[in-house]
């Protein structure tokens, strides 16, 4: 069970180092305009806003990875919750299915996680 929840924490903070790549440096090339469904109009518009995105989600990738690294589980369980507000939040205002790829993985890691 703990390797499970090391797997998943692990696969929330490489997903939010995708995210920032695709937000900060991919975000008007094909893959970020078909990953988030975007123009490449509104993507030049907002181009500015997605890099600022995607330092978050790299900050969120950094807790998670430094608490692991540095064996401080409070970090890591404080940056996979707020991965699971960002993915309320995404899913609230954006779409649900930011739910189930941002928030649905970090919240398995935290319940097993818990449990371990």
């Amino acid at each position: 069970m703990l390797l499970i929840a090391l797997l998943l924490t692990v696969l929330v903070a490489v997903l939010h180092l995708y995210f920032l790549v695709l937000e900060m440096f991919l975000w008007t090339r094909p893959l970020g305009l078909k990953t988030f469904r975007n123009t490449l109009e509104k993507a030049e518009i907002t181009h500015v806003l997605a890099a600022n995105q995607g330092l978050y989600n790299g900050f969120l990738a950094a807790g998670i990875v430094v608490g692991l690294v540095i064996d401080q589980p409070v970090l890591v369980t404080f940056s996979l919750a707020c991965v699971v507000v960002a993915g309320c939040y995404g899913a609230y205002s954006v779409s649900r299915r930011i739910f189930m790829i941002q928030a649905v993985p970090a919240i398995l890691a935290l319940v097993l996680r818990a449990v371990a």
